[in-house]
């Protein structure tokens, strides 16, 4: 699978999937996010990486309806986890409603929310964008 990374003017596409998904997609566009497009012969979803320093937020991951129950979304994980690894990234911190097994099975982690670094909890993604219902996981690269 292949990731590029998105310029500011294809962030629409990712913004439209998300929004198909119920997902977060109001701050695509503040500055400290890194969002890439994953292709194997096509689109098959998008991913991001927000945030600078040794802990971030993974997020913004959405895989193409057709696409899903296929592998393709652990696929996307891992190569999201390899980026992170080559930015200097020594956690990896996410936010999630509805994929929490999902990201458990990857080897994330639940953790109390309020412990999370000042550098994750900080963005709109952690303090308004997603509700206080949503699960907190983290995993050590």
């Amino acid at each position: 699978m292949a990731a590029a990374l998105l310029d500011p003017g294809e962030l629409a596409g990712l913004a439209w999937c998300l929004d198909a998904a119920n997902l977060p997609s109001a701050d695509l566009a503040d500055p400290g996010r890194l969002f890439f497009r994953f292709e194997a012969d096509s689109l098959v979803g998008y991913g991001g990486l927000e945030g600078e320093g040794a802990d971030r937020l993974l997020r913004s991951i959405v895989i193409l309806a057709d696409r899903r129950g296929h592998g393709v979304g652990r696929t996307l994980v891992t190569t999201l986890e390899q980026q992170a690894r080559n930015r200097g990234v020594e956690r990896l911190h996410l936010l999630t409603t509805t994929a929490a097994s999902f990201f458990r099975a990857l080897g994330y982690t639940d953790a109390d929310r309020g412990a999370a670094p000042r550098a994750v909890a900080a963005p709109r993604e952690f303090t308004a964008l997603c509700p206080a219902s949503a699960a907190y996981l983290v995993k050590a690269l």
